[in-house]
């Protein structure tokens, strides 16, 4: 099966509505909510399937919002659309199943089924058992 009819799958897209609705995300510049996803996706996921097919998808601006930060700042986000939000999951999941088995078991940062709090607690396993020295790497 290729890639895209991978991520278009049926089980796949449905699994990313799922997902989407799981994380209550904020509505975007359409201000469709999750709640409103299953019945949208029932309607249009021909059609949304069909553009993406023929490259002729386009998804919806972003939504411009700004966070406080602690030191007064604030920093912008970007919220993008339930819809797009549901295809940029279908996508993810699609690329995770190919290329999560090849990443390192030491690797924790945005990996499904593990958190900061897994790679703390290997850390400690290792100083446990004699090793002195941990080295933080981003590459």
């Amino acid at each position: 099966m290729e890639l895209i009819e991978q991520i278009l799958s049926q089980s796949n897209l449905k699994e990313a509505i799922c997902r989407v609705k799981i994380n209550k995300c904020a509505p975007g510049v359409d201000k469709r909510t999750v709640d409103e996803l299953d019945s949208y996706f029932k309607k249009h996921q021909a059609e949304i399937k069909d553009a993406i097919m023929k490259m002729k998808y386009l998804p919806q601006a972003v939504r411009r919002v700004y966070i406080p930060k602690a030191n007064g700042k604030k920093r912008p986000l970007g919220i993008p659309t339930v819809v797009d939000r549901v295809i940029q999951q279908a996508i993810a999941q699609a690329l995770m199943k190919i290329y999560d088995p090849h990443f390192s078991e030491h690797s924790y940062g945005f990996r499904p089924r593990r958190s900061a709090h897994d790679a703390i607690e290997e850390v400690l396993e290792y100083l446990n058992i004699g090793y002195q020295w941990v080295i933080d790497s981003q590459y």
